[in-house]
C-alpha cells in the first residue's frame, strides 16, 4: 500500500503546499536528503489555530495542529519528490510549541506529528524529535514543525 493510500484509508487529505510566508525556500533536496523549513498548522491559506497552548488552544488542538503541519510538510515532499514512496525514512522531527510558561506538555502535542508519521510510514516513520515551548510562533500559530527525511 502506498502512503498516498495510506493517507486516504485514514480519512485524510493530502492539500496544496501552502506558500512561505518570508524569505526562504520550504525544501531543499541535498543528495538523498530532504530538509523541510517549519510547517506551520494553515488550512486554505488560514490557521487552523492561533494562540498558545495552556491558554486559549487546548491540547487537542494542538495535536490537530501538529497533524496538520505534517500534512502540509508531506504535500511539500510530494512536490519535491514527485512521489511519497521515494521516502526512504524520516529521520528528524523538531517541533515548536508556543505556550505559556507553565505548559509541559509539549511532547503530548508533538505526538501528533509523530503518530501520523508512524502510522503512514510504519518503522520508517519512526525518527528522532525535539519538543521546544517558545513564546511565540509566526503569525501566532500554536505549532511550528519542521522535518529531515531520506529518499530512495
Amino acid at each position: 500500500m502506498t502512503i498516498e493510500q495510506r493517507i486516504a484509508d485514514l480519512g485524510l487529505t493530502l492539500p496544496s503546499p501552502p506558500l512561505p510566508v518570508a524569505n526562504y525556500v520550504p525544501r531543499k533536496l541535498v543528495g538523498s536528503f530532504l530538509y523541510l523549513s517549519g510547517m506551520i498548522p494553515v488550512r486554505s491559506g488560514e490557521p487552523f489555530r492561533r494562540g498558545k497552548l495552556g491558554g486559549s488552544v487546548s491540547v487537542e488542538d494542538g495535536i490537530e495542529c501538529a497533524r496538520i503541519c505534517t500534512l502540509n510538510a508531506l504535500g511539500w515532499a510530494r512536490q519535491a519528490l514527485g512521489d511519497l514512496d521515494r521516502i526512504h525514512e524520516v529521520v528528524r522531527v523538531r517541533g515548536f510549541v508556543a505556550c505559556t510558561p507553565e505548559f509541559t506538555d509539549h511532547p503530548r502535542v508533538l505526538n501528533g506529528c509523530s503518530d501520523l508519521l508512524v502510522d503512514l510510514l510504519g518503522d520508517a516513520g519512526r525518527h528522532v524529535r525535539s519538543a521546544v515551548g517558545c513564546p511565540s510562533l509566526p503569525l501566532d500559530v500554536p505549532v511550528e514543525i519542521d522535518f529531515v527525511f531520506t529518499t530512495r
